[in-house]
């Protein structure tokens, strides 16, 4: 009867959900520790050293459980001190790699950095939705470029997303297709599961561990 007991409690735990796993286990420890002692054999009860035993595990688990909450609270309380840090960045330039630039009319400063061999540098800019807009040619070196966001033809391009990518030639062989850095303007940092994002404008999120280089906001 002990036995079934015991299982009976541990089911009906393994039921319950919304806790942790260490919640849960503490939860179950309770069910099981109470239907034992309610169902022991009053012909051979529990020994007290067994009893001690399971007191003892008892006072771990429980203290487990707090040292997980207390943990859980420091780590919350060291990610708004890291927020409070990039709070400064708000309004600044960051310089990272995005997948995606946002063009609002103004120049955007790049930061290529071409193979170290190739000896013709193309600035591929597509639309957001893949489509090809024009194909520049970069001169051959790490020194920022500013990008004035034309077509092929020269024209303005129309405020939004574009993708842009730079190919490293050599001889007329490409050596590969890297995405390139560039600078935006910080609008907002967020908190997440991920760690903390910076949002640049036109709502490009980049996280703040790829930021490379910071500067005061170009008018």
């Amino acid at each position: 009867m002990q036995v079934n007991a015991l299982n009976a409690a541990y089911g009906s735990s393994q039921a319950s959900s919304g806790n942790s796993a260490i919640s849960s286990d503490f939860t179950t420890f309770l069910k099981m520790l109470t239907v034992q002692m309610q169902n022991q054999d009053p012909m051979n009860p529990m020994e007290s050293t067994d009893f001690a035993v399971q007191l003892a595990t008892f006072s771990g688990v429980e203290q487990q459980v707090q040292t997980n909450q207390l943990l859980s609270a420091m780590a919350g309380e060291f990610s708004l001190m890291g927020m409070a840090q990039l709070a400064g960045w708000v309004g600044q330039e960051a310089r990272a790699a995005a997948d995606v630039v946002w063009f609002g009319g103004s120049p955007v400063t790049l930061s290529p950095n071409p193979a170290s061999t190739a000896d013709q540098v193309v600035l591929v800019v597509n639309d957001e939705r893949g489509n090809l807009v024009s194909r520049e040619e970069l001169p051959v070196s790490a020194e920022p470029y500013q990008w004035l966001g034309a077509d092929a033809a020269g024209n303005r391009l129309p405020d939004g997303r574009y993708i842009l990518t730079l190919e490293s030639w050599r001889e007329g062989e490409m050596l590969g297709e890297d995405s390139v850095e560039y600078y935006g303007r910080v609008v907002e940092a967020r908190g997440g599961t991920t760690g903390t994002m910076l949002v640049f404008e036109g709502g490009i999120e980049v996280p703040s561990s790829s930021v490379t280089a910071l500067r005061l906001a170009q008018n």
